[in-house]
């Protein structure tokens, strides 16, 4: 039943429960990276919001159903939160709108879209401006003034490398000469198990998908799956602390976007399957291609990619998990 606006109230719910169960992350980003995080998160819902207006208005939908349901203000929270904080304000504005123009509405809005949203506005971001896209900020580095002269443009003689630092998994990546000990001793991107700042912002998700779970907001199939593979293939594939390893699976599990991938974005109701053997196997892909592009691909963190490429692969999951129960 629709409320008087024409919303599906249990949508409605879910969308604010996933706001919800984001704050954990989102206050441990906010400890490390400060007001940048708001801003990507401001900009990001502008842009998505104002985009999903001018399409339902251009469809002759009602705004008001459209609107009101949450999932726009949701792909663009996911999205956000997944940006370096103080990137440029059009980076934010244009990945949201082109996450909600191009992953929802072109297919015919909430419930129709094939792919998810928020991942497709980082990956066109990703390889449309790859260089706003990699540099993150190091911890603590900017207070508001400085953060807002970044964001708009008006840093004049600010350079990106008194601010900005690679990432965990991009300094294991290009590490050639320095064994995992050494890495995580003198370089200040590492902490005890993750990046410095990842392992906490991952564990914070953690805990935000926890809450998911037991609000049965989302199943466990596909975070069971894409961090169980991730961990698998992590482990088999540790080469020890050599100069050449690739990281131990704690290390994958708790740096780049793993937990915010595994229970806010591989959870994902329509452009997911809807089967619960399906979603396991889905997860798993997700793991399994994460690992195969951090480590041997050229980015450094593959969930954004990873979970659209598993996308594709959605309609022969179902299928193949018909077929099963079928020949059962």
């Amino acid at each position: 039943m629709l409320t008087a606006d024409g919303v599906d109230p249990r949508l409605r719910q879910a969308m604010q429960r996933v706001l919800l169960a984001t704050l954990p992350g989102l206050l441990v980003l906010l400890w490390w990276f400060g007001w940048g995080v708001l801003l990507n998160l401001l900009l990001a819902a502008c842009g998505a919001l104002a985009m999903e207006a001018l399409a339902l208005f251009l469809r002759k939908r009602a705004l008001s159903a459209g609107l009101g349901d949450g999932s726009a203000l949701v792909s663009a929270t996911l999205l956000a939160l997944a940006l370096p904080p103080y990137c440029p304000w059009w980076l934010p504005l244009s990945a949201a709108a082109a996450a909600i123009a191009l992953g929802k509405q072109v297919y015919g809005g909430v419930g129709q879209n094939p792919f998810n949203p928020a991942m497709l506005g980082y990956a066109l971001a990703l390889l449309c401006f790859p260089q706003s896209m990699t540099h993150w900020p190091a911890p603590h580095a900017m207070d508001l003034l400085a953060g807002l002269q970044q964001v708009f443009g008006l840093s004049d003689g600010l350079q990106v490398d008194a601010w900005a630092q690679a990432t965990a998994l991009d300094s294991l990546r290009v590490n050639k000469s320095l064994t995992l000990d050494e890495l995580f001793a003198s370089n200040p991107a590492f902490g005890h198990f993750g990046g410095r700042a990842a392992q906490w912002i991952n564990l914070g998700f953690l805990a935000g998908g926890l809450f998911l779970l037991q609000q049965r907001v989302i199943g466990w199939q596909a975070p069971a799956g894409m961090l169980g593979s991730l961990l698998v293939i992590s482990l088999v594939c540790w080469n020890g602390t050599g100069s050449d390893s690739h990281g131990s699976p704690l290390f994958h599990l708790l740096s780049g976007a793993s937990m915010l991938g595994a229970f806010f974005i591989v959870t994902e109701p329509v452009s997911g399957p809807k089967t619960e053997k399906a979603r396991l196997l889905f997860g798993v892909g997700v793991g399994l291609l994460t690992y195969l592009i951090r480590t041997w691909g050229g980015y450094p963190d593959g969930v954004a990619f990873a979970v659209l490429l598993m996308n594709l692969t959605v309609p022969g999951l179902e299928r193949l998990c018909a077929a099963k129960r079928e020949n059962a």
